[in-house]
């Protein structure tokens, strides 16, 4: 049997030859190179003892998130009323200037408001993670719940009531929908 046989799969399962591999000296683990862990890297070890984010992590974020959102569909909502409720004969300069005004009003109300409500559910969900020392989903439920009751306090306990189911059903079906996505969605 020839060199050759045993090159093309012959009786050998070893090639005779040597692929060309031009990191050989370097003792690079070139296997291993895109291998990449599943599970997160922390730097210091008291990284990895926290789980969840800090009652200040917590404002800053569904506050600043909150303002955002509203902001940016008030805006849009705004621009488009702007757009709507341009008259025949005004100018390019006036209706530019609708357009501008209407997204900014919507855009600084919807964006205050939401940012409220997004301080509240903060304050409030940090507090029973306080209160009852576990991170879990009944915490976003009940945080809910108390945000949309303080939200509407002021209209009285009915509409309080009512804004509190509603809050607490939209978190709940937003941690589920989070979770739903955490299992089968894979990243």
């Amino acid at each position: 049997m020839s060199s050759d046989d045993d090159n093309r799969g012959g009786a050998s399962s070893v090639p005779s030859y040597r692929h060309y591999h031009p990191y050989q000296d370097l003792k690079v683990p070139i296997n291993n190179l895109y291998t990449l862990p599943t599970s997160p890297e922390y730097l210091f070890h008291e990284e990895s003892l926290h789980h969840h984010r800090s009652w200040g992590e917590n404002l800053q974020y569904y506050t600043g998130s909150s303002y955002l959102l509203g902001a940016l569909s008030g805006g849009i909502k705004g621009t488009l009323d702007g757009v709507r409720s341009a008259e025949t004969g005004d100018s390019l300069k006036l209706r530019v200037n609708r357009v501008l005004n209407e997204g900014g009003k919507m855009g600084r109300r919807w964006g205050n408001s939401l940012g409220v409500l997004g301080l509240l559910f903060a304050g409030v969900e940090s507090g029973m993670v306080y209160w009852r020392g576990t991170d879990d989903m009944i915490n976003s439920v009940v945080a809910g719940l108390g945000t949309g009751a303080l939200y509407k306090a002021t209209a009285g306990p009915r509409s309080a009531a009512i804004a509190g189911a509603i809050g607490g059903i939209v978190a709940g079906v937003a941690v589920a929908g989070k979770q739903a996505v955490k299992r089968y969605v894979p990243i």
